[in-house]
């Protein structure tokens, strides 16, 4: 939207994509007047050692000045070939050239902090590589220091950045130390959700063409409300939000098939299973996610933390909001509202992401569950590997976002080991209908008799 705005080179198109709009009956002097670049750091490979990771990086902003030179040709003086080894010498040189024209640049820079958080996520040698690219001269923040100085008078005058969390901005420190953080003004918590009224409009208009009866699309809105709403981004009261990615990907199954889809969870989440495994790898973190998880625990902290590093987070004490605000910054937790002192409180916002928790926990893929055994999703004992089948148990759906209000009794297969190893096994038969093939895939807890047998969250069948 802000390069199509921006963009010099569309502004033939201008009342096309705008006319219609508020921005375009009052447009700002500055609309179509600029030079656009666009880098997006989820196309860097974050694989190899970090000499690989750094020529990725160079080839990737070289195309990009490729690409802004064939599309600009009319518009700029002669500029000399791209240095194939050093992609900041090739911006350098286009920045200057720029300079020349009576225009200005504008870079756009999505994801700013994809590759790092990969390299930083990553198992094995994670730490090290990240370190050498953010720190000293890395080529993270050599790069941030040289649009720092282009940007003082050279020829680039604005830079939009998006990234998920200040971490990798917080490291690279004084190489980037200009930027202005807009992400909780209240004019933009909704930028990154969907209003339940629209969401809502397009499942009417889907229900219409398919020939869906109203129940129908009411009910898939009931199913989207439940696993994909629930984010607040500012700290200011106001609707919640749908999670975009999610939401589409719904609607474009629901569009296509005429009915929900079977899986709830969208693939292109695989990502945040990744983040939830290396948050509960750091200090305290194992500790963290299995309390999100207890919906009678309150996270709570007195703001959320926006300069901090690595660093801070590996050697943070228990009481430290870094892990919590990495959380809430990663989408995992968002803002429920304030105790009675002023504190945040923050949840899960969502059966998807308490799903995504639970079945890490469950599998044991977060620190110290390695040896079979498994920590309860509610901060209890250790149990025996989840494996022996029990026959049939009574479950309880959590059904709304916060997991607090009501359950849904369904008739659910189990498989899951008593507390203690000669415990008794129980079976309830009195769990009512079949679960539904909506809600085949859904997280839920285990009720043993006289409150004891409480066990983790686990996959129905």
């Amino acid at each position: 939207m802000l390069e199509n705005y921006y963009d010099l080179a569309k502004s033939d198109e201008f009342e096309r994509l705008f006319g219609s709009l508020r921005i375009g009956e009052n447009p700002t002097p500055r609309h179509n007047q600029y030079f656009v670049m666009h880098w997006d750091f989820s196309m860097v490979a974050s694989h190899g050692d970090t000499r690989a990771i750094e020529q990725a990086l160079h080839d990737h902003i070289n195309v990009c000045v490729q690409g802004f030179i064939d599309r600009y040709r009319e518009h700029l003086p002669q500029v000399s070939p791209i240095n194939p080894a050093n992609a900041l010498a090739s911006f350098h040189t286009l920045v200057n050239a720029v300079n020349r024209t009576p225009y200005k640049l504008y870079l756009f820079i999505d994801e700013y902090d994809n590759f790092a958080n990969e390299v930083m996520a990553a198992q094995l040698g994670g730490k090290d590589r990240y370190a050498t690219l953010v720190h000293g001269e890395g080529i993270l923040k050599t790069l941030f220091k040289a649009i720092k100085a282009l940007s003082s008078g050279q020829g680039l005058d604005r830079i939009f950045i998006t990234g998920v969390s200040p971490v990798v901005m917080s490291d690279i420190s004084s190489g980037y130390n200009v930027a202005k953080d807009i992400s909780f003004r209240p004019e933009y918590h909704d930028l990154c959700g969907f209003h339940a009224g629209e969401v809502a409009g397009v499942l009417g208009e889907i229900g219409e063409e398919c020939g869906l009866a109203d129940t129908q699309v009411a009910e898939a809105l009931a199913m989207m409300r439940t696993f994909y709403n629930g984010y607040r981004f500012g700290y200011a009261a106001g609707p919640l939000l749908y999670n975009p990615t999610l939401a589409l990907y719904f609607l474009d199954e629901y569009r296509r098939d005429c009915a929900y889809p079977r899986k709830i969870l969208d693939d292109n989440l695989a990502m945040d299973r990744n983040r939830i495994e290396y948050i509960a790898r750091l200090p305290h973190g194992n500790e963290l996610v299995t309390r999100t998880l207890d919906p009678t625990d309150s996270i709570l902290i007195d703001e959320l933390a926006n300069r901090f590093g690595v660093e801070d987070m590996l050697t943070a004490t228990r009481d430290q909001p870094f892990l919590v605000s990495l959380m809430y910054y990663l989408g995992i937790l968002t803002f429920a509202d304030s105790d009675a002192m002023g504190d945040l409180k923050l949840r899960i916002p969502n059966l998807v992401i308490r799903r995504l928790e639970a079945l890490l926990r469950l599998f044991g893929m977060a620190e110290g569950v390695d040896d079979g055994s498994q920590v309860s999703a509610l901060g209890r004992e250790p149990r025996g590997p989840i494996i022996e089948p029990i026959g049939i148990g009574r479950a309880s759906v959590v059904s709304d976002v916060d997991g607090l209000h009501g359950s849904d009794d369904r008739r659910v297969t189990v498989r899951v080991r008593p507390v203690q190893p000669d415990a008794p096994v129980v079976e309830d038969q009195a769990a009512a209908s079949e679960i539904r093939r909506a809600v085949d895939d859904v997280a839920v807890h285990l009720l043993g008799r006289g409150g004891n047998g409480v066990a983790p969250f686990f996959k129905s069948h």
